[in-house]
């Protein structure tokens, strides 16, 4: 086969080139794609309840505050102090706001550094100071029935025990406190608080009333007890009952992310062929709203899962690595865990505790997605819950959701003016001087946890080793 070569060497074309017949060819051309789409599974599982008004409002029945919240700490350097105001978190101070006598309370904590194994308080000795956990994991022993020791609670950052011990007398530990992890406690003394409430009337006051005071009827999750007879015969008086409700339920209040969608009316009118530019310049504004309402939904100070998960629902891991038992203790203490949460580095965290201890991590299939799975729920990928970067260390969820089951549910308005999906909507918002068009793009959402046990978090998951 011979070829013809021009004056210069180089081989002459003898036929038609791709860059030139590109310019009479159409083009096959794809829609603009994006990296920033999520699965968005929380959005997605979560059943929306439609408000034809602003807000929601959770009743719930009243349930008594023991302060058993968690206390608040400041730092300066290593050197740690407890806020005056938050020992009013404990059960003994919840009701006295006395400022001076707080802060006497406050300067009279001694910080404490403990190791992994030390123990903190010991079961027999006596009881004689009240400890606040400011850093750290403890790990409280008690005696089971058979004589052995038994792991009764794992305390962690803002826990505390026990009040008890400083208002009554030659009183014993009737537990164990070791530390897990290195932990920073602060010790209150009975001797310390005794000066304290010898120096001031009010606290004496306070304590006298306190323990005078009749314990409320509870049941077992706080609420106000309902009085009820069972298992008798004959015709005995009956108890009368009532069920008492909170005084000043919480409203949740529809959050929004918006933004300003502009496009130049030359772009619009000359190049909306074959693609509309303003219908694909929306359709990646709305993915990224819908982007930022899930991160809100796990994130959100108001409103977040994260935030807004009941103290009694947060449980530490055993010892930093995403354990199979700590799933087991996550989903069982509520009814009805429907779905897990973790971001794909916890999930593959956890996927590698199973390999170690031979477990094979079992997979359901959920619309054609194998999804993996832990006493048959689903744990999906979210990868909207943040890592701390410097531990290393991220929160798992477990939740059930809807109405009828006191779950959670997402919020959205039930209709908007200029709606183009479900809770958003494109507003025109007119053509400026430089012939650019304006509209509007809003997202309004928000969710709420109609009972505290719908919602629990894992906290302090280690995936770093």
């Amino acid at each position: 086969m011979t070829q013809d070569f021009n004056s210069h060497g180089l081989a002459e074309q003898s036929s038609l080139s791709t860059d030139a017949a590109r310019k009479l060819a159409t083009t096959t051309k794809t829609t603009p794609q994006t990296q920033g789409i999520s699965s968005r599974w929380i959005s997605r599982l979560l059943p929306w309840v439609e408000l034809r008004g602003g807000s929601y409002r959770v009743n719930r029945r009243l349930t008594y505050a023991l302060g058993d919240g968690r206390v608040t700490f400041t730092n300066v350097g290593a050197t740690i102090r407890v806020i005056p105001q938050e020992l009013r978190e404990i059960a003994l101070l919840r009701d006295f706001d006395e400022e001076a006598v707080l802060n006497r309370l406050a300067e009279r904590f001694v910080q404490q550094e403990f190791q992994p194994g030390d123990v903190l308080v010991e079961k027999g000795t006596p009881a004689d100071q009240v400890v606040l956990i400011a850093h750290g994991k403890v790990s409280k022993i008690g005696t089971g029935k058979y004589g052995d020791d038994m792991e009764l609670a794992v305390l962690t950052d803002g826990d505390h025990f026990t009040y008890q011990a400083i208002i009554e007398s030659a009183d014993l530990w009737d537990f164990t406190m070791k530390a897990v992890t290195r932990c920073t406690v602060l010790v209150l003394t009975q001797q310390s608080f005794e000066e304290v409430v010898a120096s001031s009337e009010s606290l004496q006051a306070h304590i006298e009333e306190f323990k005078a005071r009749p314990p409320k009827a509870q049941d077992k999750y706080g609420q106000s007890a309902i009085a009820l007879a069972a298992g008798h015969t004959g015709e005995p008086l009956l108890p009368t009952t009532f069920v008492d409700y909170e005084t000043s339920p919480r409203e949740y209040e529809l959050s929004l992310v918006q933004t300003v969608l502009r496009v130049h009316t030359r772009v619009a009118d000359l190049y909306n062929d074959p693609m509309n530019q303003i219908e694909q310049q929306l359709k990646l504004t709305v993915h990224e709203l819908r982007e930022r309402q899930e991160y809100e939904l796990v994130n959100n100070q108001e409103f977040g899962l994260l935030h807004n998960a009941d103290l009694s629902q947060r449980f530490p891991t055993r010892n930093g690595l995403p354990h199979p038992d700590d799933f087991d203790e996550l989903i069982t203490r509520r009814r009805n865990s429907q779905y897990i949460f973790a971001h794909p580095r916890a999930i593959a965290a956890f996927a590698r505790q199973c390999n170690k201890m031979g477990i094979d991590l079992e997979s359901i299939d959920v619309g054609g997605n194998r999804i993996p799975a832990w006493r048959g729920i689903p744990i999906y990928p979210c990868g909207k819950i943040p890592i701390d970067r410097t531990t290393q260390t991220t929160s798992i969820i477990v939740m059930r959701t809807g109405e009828d089951n006191q779950g959670v549910v997402g919020l959205r308005p039930a209709e908007l003016p200029d709606q183009y999906e479900s809770g958003l909507n494109v507003r025109f918002m007119g053509i400026n001087e430089k012939a650019i068009i304006s509209y509007l793009v809003s997202n309004y959402f928000s969710a709420a946890i109609l009972v505290p046990d719908a919602v629990g978090i894992l906290e302090d998951v280690e995936i770093g080793r």
